[in-house]
């Protein structure tokens, strides 16, 4: 008996190791591409000609930038892109073939629409859907969609992996865009589908008042489980087709400008050799707004980024070794800068190793993501030297109207929220072209230079009526020492939302000013 029982052991064991060796084989970084440019059942005039292209232009940012193994990526374009077919990869590919601490890489080219909620957990009574290839016209709605209901059940399976969820595509464009059967012909280029019995009335009574992630509803509690999710345009925008290339060249303007992005060269504001999350947002925010600018059917074109807030500053892509950026490294030289140096950080519970800057200040680029062109000018009475003990005022003056939230930075990372505070008398919105100084009479008292180094002031100035008591109350001001890193990124995540105080479907209006000082 004693040997059944050690031979059983034995058995066990070697069983158990052979499974742990299947299970560790099996587990792996793993991305699934969907472009859909032709359907089985829409009119030619409604097909887009860019999703073939996108999905290889993300492949090789895959492969390349991302370091994603060839055999780990599925692509399915067109007839391959059934419903059952697109449900199927998600589940036997990405879900069952990975494992928690894989990355999971999910990207999707195509027409965007809406349907009928029948689930009654819209608020706006309609569920955003994205299109398959073998979609079709039901009784009353479409049918052999992908609804963000499918998505979100989905994306709750994937908890513990760093998921990337992007998606080209227009979600909920068709509420300003209520289109008859006999209107269906698209706009050229317009990836969404209006809804086959829609009502021929332009409805903009419910224009901005559904604002969510496109084709996710929850985006807090996702992004809490390591998802990071991109989206081409707001709800109730079109994404497009670039139209000014030639058919066989399209793209999706927001794919062309994400993959382009990756590129230090493109969109690294700060020059520190990394691009972050909140400067590849701001790249191609730019990149889709110029692009917008030059189409007479396009209002506003507006990208969404959601994401916990401290992967904002965090690189998209592991850093190339500095010194292979010979001009950068050339003019630090000459500037007598020193090169950046990274290091790795875990931003959430889901998320594979990101990396920062180590330098604080420098980091402030990296999750501020937009450039200090001007809009906000931040001074010191005294100069940008100073001396430890000596006294100084701090002035801010901007271009535009709006609430001013001012950090200082130190060299160690400690952050001072210096406004709001409670010791202020005058807590009304800056006015354009007038100046605050800080501490002024009323304060009573002056600031003196402490410490020593290299310090950074973050002016922000919120020209719509955002509440940011949660992330920057004035109770916290002047005294408290806060993680810089974490104030400022908390805060840059509310100014990323999308604004719903009116009828008008854009981004948060928000400006910048920062001043770099010393303290000997």
């Amino acid at each position: 008996m004693a040997l059944l029982r050690t031979v059983s052991r034995l058995l066990f064991g070697a069983l158990a190791l052979l499974l742990a060796q299947s299970l560790a084989a099996r587990a792996q970084d793993r991305a699934l591409l969907i472009g859909i440019g032709t359907y089985e059942n829409l009119p030619e005039d409604m097909f887009l000609y860019g999703p073939k292209n996108d999905v290889k232009a993300i492949e090789a940012l895959l492969t390349g930038t991302l370091s994603f193994k060839p055999e780990a990526i599925r692509i399915l374009t067109d007839e391959k892109a059934s419903r059952e077919a697109i449900l199927s990869a998600v589940n036997d590919w990405l879900i069952a073939g990975t494992a928690p601490g894989d990355r999971i890489y999910f990207y999707f080219s195509g027409h965007g629409l809406q349907v009928k909620d029948v689930s009654k957990d819209e608020e706006d009574g309609m569920d955003e859907a994205l299109s398959t290839y073998d979609i079709k016209t039901g009784e009353t709605d479409w049918t052999n969609v992908i609804l963000d209901d499918d998505l979100e059940a989905l994306l709750e399976k994937m908890k513990g992996r760093a998921v990337t969820l992007v998606i080209d595509a227009c979600h909920s464009g068709t509420i300003s865009r209520s289109l008859s059967a006999e209107q269906l012909s698209g706009l050229s280029g317009a990836r969404y589908l209006p809804r086959p019995f829609a009502n021929t009335l332009k409805n903009t009574v419910t224009r901005g008042l559904r604002i969510d992630l496109g084709v996710v509803d929850k985006p807090a509690e996702l992004t809490a489980g390591g998802v990071t999710a991109w989206s081409a345009a707001a709800p109730y925008q079109v994404a497009w087709d670039d139209v000014r290339l030639p058919i066989e060249d399209r793209h999706g303007v927001f794919t062309s400008a994400y993959v382009a992005g990756y590129k230090p060269s493109e969109s690294d504001g700060n020059s520190n050799g990394l691009v972050s999350n909140a400067e590849l947002f701001q790249y191609v925010t730019t990149k889709s707004k110029d692009y917008c600018s030059t189409q007479e059917n396009c209002d506003n074109l507006d990208p969404q980024l959601e994401s916990e807030p401290d992967a904002l500053g965090a690189s998209v892509a592991k850093p190339e070794p500095y010194k292979t950026e010979q001009t950068a490294t050339a003019t630090n030289q000459q500037q007598g800068k020193p090169e950046p140096e990274y290091q790795e950080a875990k931003v959430d519970a889901g998320a594979a190793t990101a990396y920062v800057d180590v330098n604080p200040v420098a980091a402030i680029g990296d999750i501020v993501g937009k450039a200090d062109t001007g809009d906000v000018t931040v001074s010191l009475d005294t100069g940008p030297a100073l001396k430890k003990g000596q006294p100084f005022k701090i002035s801010i003056t901007s271009k535009y109207n709006g609430h001013l939230v001012l950090l200082d930075v130190n060299g160690e990372g400690v952050g001072t929220q210096i406004f709001p505070n409670e010791m202020a008398q005058k807590i009304t919105p800056l006015s354009a072209g007038s100046t605050l100084t800080i501490p002024d009479d009323y304060y009573g008292f002056d600031f003196e230079a402490d410490g020593s180094g290299e310090n950074m002031l973050v002016a922000i100035v919120v020209s719509d009526d955002l509440d940011l008591r949660d992330v920057a109350p004035a109770a916290q001001g002047l005294n408290t020492e806060l993680d810089a890193r974490k104030s400022l990124s908390e805060i840059v995540a509310k100014l990323q939302q999308t604004w719903t105080g009116d009828a008008e479907n854009r981004g948060l209006r928000w400006s910048l000013g920062t001043l770099k000082y010393t303290i000997e």
